[in-house]
This record gives structure tokens, sequence and C-alpha cells, in this order.
């Protein structure tokens, strides 16, 4: 029985040594391929890889070169030109030239036949080859691989749709946002922050159009929403667009100014401030006479000079009304100005107000500037009550 018990525990001691081995292994390959695709790992798995197509290819063409061409040997230099650092292509365009000499000595000169290593088949391959060096060149010195920036796009664009989302609101309030970038792009200019202070009784959101469209003001509006939700709530309404006018001249862009709409929204009474920065008026619906009424708060643009003042318009949502704020792609384009575009605004705005605006702004959107090349956004604050319709 002790002997039993001894090779038993030799069994488990085995058995424990072998899962444990295999635990590490495992998880040194997840944090290389981790490290690998982050960008931060070496790149000698993909370089190894491509290394052993070459000669894989060159035997397929030698065998049968009428099914697989001596200009297949383009493949493994473009996937090398995506993953490989400049060093580790060099390497893989010596083993890419050496299997074209050998190609060429077995098949022979290429006057006998279309199926050779002709002079086009050298061109193309040197041609994909330089050009994959650049673009290995580009991303070392950018410090960015290929494998990488992708992430770095989709996380910018999230990070954007994060920071534009809005807080929750007490019962009797109803919000919703839509944001259209221009040309159907991931990225667009207009942005909002927002965040319930004063202990969650006020709410307090920024529509802010930079200038540009699409890809051209991602970034800009990345650094801006950042900046701009770090000072919201930090500083007093009415120095909110100040100090944002300071930060973005000290930015000092070639193409920086912006327009921007504050609004500071008491959720107990419903009264309200609206700071403007040069952004379109916000437009409010009262539900007693059922008509639509600018407000227009004065103020210059963002980033255009210093010591810039900015004087609020004030109101009231009642149970019913509804404040409707939105950036200019929505309602001014090149033939048409935004006098013509808010009417038409608020003309399709009407066709919501016995049903509610629940899921108005997407619609909105679409009716009112479905194809327009620039940036859209559009926000609804409502204080549920009877509507416009029932009052009357």
């Amino acid at each position: 029985m002790a002997a039993g018990r001894e090779r038993r525990a030799e069994a488990e001691t085995f058995t424990a040594r072998l899962k444990k081995q295999w635990h590490r292994a495992r998880v040194g390959v997840r944090r290389a391929a981790v490290d690998y695709f982050r960008g931060d790992g070496s790149d000698w798995i993909a370089l190894a890889g491509l290394l052993m197509t070459v000669p894989l290819i060159a035997g397929a063409t030698l065998a049968n070169s009428v099914w697989f061409s001596p200009a297949a040997l383009v493949l493994p230099v473009v996937v090398g030109g995506l993953l490989l650092r400049p060093a580790s292509l060099l390497g893989l365009y010596a083993a890419a030239a050496t299997a074209l000499i050998v190609e060429s000595v077995r098949l022979g000169p290429y006057t006998e036949g279309p199926s050779r290593v002709t002079p086009g088949v050298v061109l193309v391959v040197a041609a994909c080859g330089f050009f994959g060096l650049l673009l290995a060149q580009f991303r070392s010195r950018v410090g960015v691989p290929w494998r990488r920036g992708g992430t770095m796009l989709f996380d910018l664009r999230e990070r954007i749709r994060v920071q534009s989302k809005l807080p929750g609101l007490p019962d009797g309030w109803h919000r919703e946002m839509a944001l259209r970038p221009a040309g159907g792009q991931s990225f667009s200019g207009d942005f909002v922050v927002a965040a319930r202070t004063n202990g969650g009784r006020t709410l307090e959101v920024v529509l802010t159009d930079v200038s540009g469209k699409g890809m051209d003001a991602g970034s800009r509006a990345l650094l801006l929403s950042g900046a701009f939700g770090g000072l919201l709530g930090s500083l007093p309404p009415h120095a909110f667009l100040p100090a944002a006018n300071g930060y973005l001249l000290r930015q000092d862009w070639d193409e920086g100014f912006a327009t921007s709409i504050h609004l500071v929204l008491d959720l107990d009474s419903g009264d309200y401030e609206l700071y403007s920065a040069g952004h379109p008026p916000g437009l409010q619906l009262s539900a007693g006479s059922g008509r639509w009424e600018e407000k227009a708060a004065e103020g210059p643009l963002l980033g255009v000079y210093d010591g810039a003042q900015f004087d609020p318009v004030k109101g009231s949502l009642r149970p019913g009304d509804v404040l409707m704020l939105f950036t200019d792609g929505l309602v001014e384009t090149s033939d048409r100005d935004i006098v013509e575009g808010i009417d038409r605004l608020t003309g399709e705005a009407d066709r919501y107000v016995a049903g509610g605006f629940h899921g108005a702004a997407w619609h909105l959107i679409e009716a009112v500037a479905k194809d327009v090349n620039d940036d859209r956004a559009l926000l609804l604050i409502c204080r549920e009550g009877p509507t416009a319709a029932s009052v009357r």
C-alpha cells in the first residue's frame, strides 16, 4: 500500500508539473500575442512565417509555373510591408530576391515562355517592396504599427461617443441626442459634454461645433471634448465659456475656432440659462401655444479673441415644453440660409408634438439634413406633460 501511495504521489506531482508548465506556456504565448498586436512585441513570429512562405511559393512555381506565377512572390512582400519593421523587411526582401534568382535560373530565359521570370515580374515585385518599405519607415517614425493604428482610431471614436453620452434625468424629463458625421464617416467635429451638477439638481450640457468636419476635425474634437468635460462642473456656469475660449486660444491652431452653446437647466423648477459662443440659437416649444420660439444668446466664436463676454438668455421649461439645440450643419447649407433651415426644422418637429419626442432626434436629422455634407448634431430636452395638442 505504501508503494501504491508513493506511485500516486509521483503521478500527481508529474501531472501537477505538467499542468503548471502548460499554463506557463499558454500565458507566455498569450502575452506575446497581445504585445504583438499592440505593437509592443517583436515581429520575429511574422518574419519567420513570411520567410517560410517564400520557399513554398518558389517551390510551387518551379513545380508548375503555369498555375503558380513567379509574380506570386509579391504576396509575402506586400504582407511584410504591413506587418514588419524596416530591418526585418530587408531580410524578407533578400529572401524574395534569392527566390526570384533561383526561379529564373531553373525555369530558363524568359524568352522561352510566358511563365518565366520576366523583367516585368521583377519590376512589380521591386515596386511593391519599395512602397512597403516606405510604409514601414513611416510607421516606424510615427511609432504606431498598422495593427495598433486601427485600434487607436476605434478607441478615438469610442471616447468621443462615451464623452457625448447624456446623464440620466429624473422622472418627468426626457433627453436624447443624435450625431451624424459628414460623409458617413466615423468622426465628427460636433460633440456634446454633459454633467449633473449642484448635487444633481442642475443639468449642464455643452454642444460644440469645431471648425472643419469629419476626420479633419475629429482629433480636435477629442481634445476639446476632454478639456470641456474637465471644465464643466468645475467652474460656475458663467465662467465656462470664457475658460473654454482661453483654452482654445492657447492651442494656437491655424483653424482653431469653434461655436458652442451651454445649457444650464434647473431640474426642479425648469428654469434655465443659455450661453452661446457664435452658435445657432436654441428653439423652445411652448406646450401652451404650440409655437417655437428662438432663444438667442450673445457671444462671439470661441478661439477668436481674448476677453470675450458671453451674456445668457433665460427661460423656463414648463410641463410639455421642449428645448432643441443643434449645430449649423442641420439648418444651414450653401443653397439654404439659416432662417429657412430653422423653419424647415420646426416644421418637421411639429409632427412629433402630439405623440411625444421619443426617438425624434435621429428622424429629424434624416428628414431635414440627410444628405448634407457637414457634421450634424441635434439635442432634445423635454419636460414631459400635456402636449400642445391636448391643451388645445
